[in-house]
Protein backbone atom coordinates (compact mmCIF):
# COMPACT_ATOMS: atom_id res chain seq x y z
CA UNK A 1 0.00 0.00 0.00
CA UNK A 2 1.84 3.17 -1.48
CA UNK A 3 0.93 6.40 0.62
CA UNK A 4 0.67 9.23 -1.23
CA UNK A 5 2.11 12.66 0.48
CA UNK A 6 0.05 15.77 -0.90
CA UNK A 7 1.06 18.93 1.07
CA UNK A 8 -1.49 20.82 1.99
CA UNK A 9 -1.43 25.08 1.85
CA UNK A 10 -4.31 26.16 4.13
CA UNK A 11 -4.56 30.07 3.43
CA UNK A 12 -6.33 30.72 6.50
CA UNK A 13 -3.28 29.65 8.61
CA UNK A 14 -1.78 33.05 7.57
CA UNK A 15 -4.79 34.92 9.13
CA UNK A 16 -4.81 35.98 12.43
CA UNK A 17 -8.82 34.82 12.56
CA UNK A 18 -7.36 31.06 12.36
CA UNK A 19 -6.06 31.33 15.46
CA UNK A 20 -9.63 31.70 16.88
CA UNK A 21 -11.13 28.81 14.67
CA UNK A 22 -12.14 25.65 16.71
CA UNK A 23 -10.27 22.10 16.26
CA UNK A 24 -13.19 21.00 13.99
CA UNK A 25 -13.08 23.74 11.45
CA UNK A 26 -9.40 23.31 11.26
CA UNK A 27 -9.53 19.33 10.76
CA UNK A 28 -12.24 20.27 8.20
CA UNK A 29 -10.61 22.37 6.41
CA UNK A 30 -7.25 20.30 6.35
CA UNK A 31 -8.90 17.32 5.52
CA UNK A 32 -11.21 19.27 2.40
CA UNK A 33 -8.08 20.38 1.22
CA UNK A 34 -6.46 16.98 1.13
CA UNK A 35 -9.30 14.90 -0.52
CA UNK A 36 -9.70 17.86 -2.85
CA UNK A 37 -5.54 17.82 -3.91
CA UNK A 38 -5.28 13.46 -3.90
CA UNK A 39 -6.47 11.48 -6.52
CA UNK A 40 -9.37 8.65 -5.55
CA UNK A 41 -7.18 5.80 -6.26
CA UNK A 42 -4.66 6.79 -3.68
CA UNK A 43 -7.65 7.14 -0.68
CA UNK A 44 -7.44 4.29 0.94
CA UNK A 45 -7.92 2.95 4.70
CA UNK A 46 -8.83 6.71 5.24
CA UNK A 47 -9.77 6.57 8.63
CA UNK A 48 -7.14 4.62 9.72
CA UNK A 49 -4.93 7.27 8.16
CA UNK A 50 -6.11 9.83 9.49
CA UNK A 51 -5.39 8.66 13.24
CA UNK A 52 -2.33 7.48 12.65
CA UNK A 53 -1.55 11.27 11.26
CA UNK A 54 -3.85 13.11 14.15
CA UNK A 55 -3.22 10.70 17.41
CA UNK A 56 1.15 10.95 17.53
CA UNK A 57 0.84 14.77 17.99
CA UNK A 58 -2.15 14.49 19.93
CA UNK A 59 -0.38 12.74 22.54
CA UNK A 60 3.00 14.78 22.08
CA UNK A 61 0.65 18.15 22.60
CA UNK A 62 -0.61 16.70 25.85
CA UNK A 63 2.46 14.88 27.22
CA UNK A 64 4.07 18.29 27.17
CA UNK A 65 1.35 20.01 28.65
CA UNK A 66 1.15 16.78 31.16
CA UNK A 67 4.86 17.48 31.72
CA UNK A 68 5.00 13.55 31.05
CA UNK A 69 3.12 13.03 33.80
CA UNK A 70 1.10 9.79 32.32
CA UNK A 71 -1.70 9.39 34.94
CA UNK A 72 -2.41 13.49 34.08
CA UNK A 73 -2.26 13.30 30.49
CA UNK A 74 -4.64 10.07 30.28
CA UNK A 75 -6.83 11.72 32.76
CA UNK A 76 -6.70 14.89 30.06
CA UNK A 77 -7.27 12.45 27.18
CA UNK A 78 -10.16 10.60 28.77
CA UNK A 79 -8.35 7.19 28.47
CA UNK A 80 -7.40 5.24 31.17
CA UNK A 81 -3.14 5.04 31.51
CA UNK A 82 -3.14 1.58 30.55
CA UNK A 83 -4.61 2.76 27.06
CA UNK A 84 -2.46 5.80 27.17
CA UNK A 85 0.61 3.68 27.67
CA UNK A 86 -0.21 1.03 24.97
CA UNK A 87 -0.83 4.17 22.17
CA UNK A 88 2.49 5.70 23.33
CA UNK A 89 4.00 2.12 23.15
CA UNK A 90 2.70 1.75 19.41
CA UNK A 91 3.90 5.47 18.11
CA UNK A 92 7.44 4.57 19.78
CA UNK A 93 6.96 7.89 22.05
CA UNK A 94 8.12 5.79 25.79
Amino acid sequence: MSKAKVPVDSPSAEKPAARSQTLRACVTEVLTAYLSNVDDEFINNLYDTVLAEVEPPLLEAVMQKARSKQSKAAHMLGLNRGTLRKKLKQYDML
